[in-house]
């Protein structure tokens, strides 16, 4: 009869545990980072049995032994890595769609003023004494002038809006780095198959996560399942009590530069760090092109301009003020007289020499160059972003097909779970009856 009652009992309290397990799973079936979990049940030898062989073991019920996380731990790496390579290319085209807008918008303007100078240059040697044509001529300056410094403030704004970024986004790697540090103190000291061990387990994964979509990892586990993190160069983020701190800093040139406290580089090969990395070396690379045109042009046109005399007989002056940065370029302050169409050959001697410049230098098709190159590296981008979000959604479908919460299932189990509990309150119901039965025959 005693068996009877523990039977009974340990079915109670097993498969209550379990109802509640299917109610949390139910309860954070749309929680991030959430992981279905199970109740393992296991036969419970009979009170007061020594366990020599199997045989032995007379029927003692039923126990919840632990519970246990649904997953496929290749599978959750897999999702890891796909997350972060798809992090970086997201990054990158996020900043590669704002350059070909700064360089579209002032490009255009670039092209269009550029050429307007030679058209206008071209009238002025048809006509060389027209005030109005002379001073359209040192309005195109002027307005391509601006649009030079339009297109390196956007650039300039952009390249610091990516350290203002990358800034964040190391703080907030600094973060989850210390949040990881703190929940692996948790995971040693909870009680191994305990729901709270499971909810350690499944924070201390969506830390991971995190800390793999800023940059690229390596993890391993100790005995308890505390996480050791690690950079692919294999400097410790997390390693016991270790914890790193991760620095960013922008570089002379506008190239981004990481760190780990105090003199260790990081170079990220995925993940949010990484995009911002290639995003301002690109970024880099334009702003330094776009000096290198503003330098190419302003050469052309001072010298081919110098090369004449103005309406009041003078050499000619400088037309464009450059000192080696496009953000700083201006047109010289020239009153129309002062257009020095003329030369040794005549009045429009050196306006006729001045369109040869437009040849010659290939200032335009050089700005044309840069654009479409522009253009090419955002399409190329798109498509590397395209498919690595691609990758990564079906790495997360794969992942999730294991350890989401399916509520159909739930509800099966809801259920099963159910009919087992009745089960067990029934037998304690029996034995109750059946020991009430045999104390009312005294």
């Amino acid at each position: 009869m005693s068996d009877l009652l523990a039977i009974g009992a340990s079915g109670v309290k097993a498969y209550g545990k379990a109802l509640a397990v299917v109610g949390d799973n139910i309860a954070n079936a749309q929680t991030e980072g959430y992981i279905r979990r199970s109740v393992r049940l296991e036969e419970a030898p009979a009170a007061g049995e020594v366990v020599l062989s199997r045989n032995s073991i007379r029927p003692g019920g039923v126990t919840a032994a632990g519970v246990t996380r649904e997953l496929d731990q290749w599978l959750v790496d897999d999702a890891r890595t796909a997350s972060g390579e798809a992090a970086r290319q997201s990054t990158r085209l996020g900043w590669i769609s704002v350059t070909e807008r700064a360089l579209d918008n002032g490009g255009e303007s670039l092209s269009g003023n550029v050429t307007a100078i030679f058209t206008t240059a071209d009238q002025l040697s048809a006509s060389p004494n027209d005030i109005a044509l002379r001073q359209q001529f040192l309005s195109n300056v002027d307005a391509t002038a601006s649009a030079f410094r339009r297109t390196a403030e956007a650039l300039n704004s952009a390249a610091n809006g990516i350290a203002t970024e990358a800034q964040s986004a190391v703080d907030q790697l600094n973060t989850d780095l210390t949040a990881i540090s703190r929940v692996n103190d948790g995971i040693r000291r909870a009680r191994a198959g305990s729901s709270n061990e499971a909810t350690l387990l499944d924070e201390r994964d969506r830390l991971i996560g995190s800390v793999a979509t800023a940059t690229d990892i390596q993890v391993s586990y100790d005995a308890r399942g505390a996480a050791i993190v690690r950079t692919k160069a294999g400097d410790a983020l997390v390693d016991g009590s270790t914890v790193a701190t991760v620095t960013a800093s922008m570089t002379a040139n506008g190239t981004l530069s990481f760190g780990i406290a105090p003199a260790t580089l990081l170079q990220p090969g995925s993940g949010t760090l990484a995009g911002l990395g290639d995003a301002a070396a690109h970024i880099s690379t334009q702003r330094a092109a776009l000096d290198t045109l503003a330098s190419q042009l302003s050469t052309t046109l001072n010298t081919a301009h110098q090369s004449g005399v103005d309406a009041n007989g003078n050499p000619g002056a400088a037309l464009l003020n450059f000192n080696g940065s496009a953000a700083s370029m201006n047109a010289a302050a020239l009153l129309a007289t002062e257009v020095a169409t003329a030369n040794a050959a005549g009045s429009n001697g050196n306006i006729l020499a001045f369109n040869s410049a437009r040849s010659s230098s290939g200032i335009e098709q050089n700005i044309t160059a840069m654009i479409t190159q522009q253009a090419q590296i955002a399409t190329a981008t798109r498509a590397q972003e395209a498919a690595a979000s691609s990758r990564r959604d079906g790495a997360f479908a794969a992942r999730d097909a294991i350890g989401a919460v399916d509520l159909d299932q739930e509800a099966a189990e809801l259920m099963r779970f159910q009919q087992a509990y009745e089960a067990a309150a029934r037998t304690i119901q029996v034995a109750r009856e059946t020991m009430q039965t045999m104390l009312n025959i005294f």
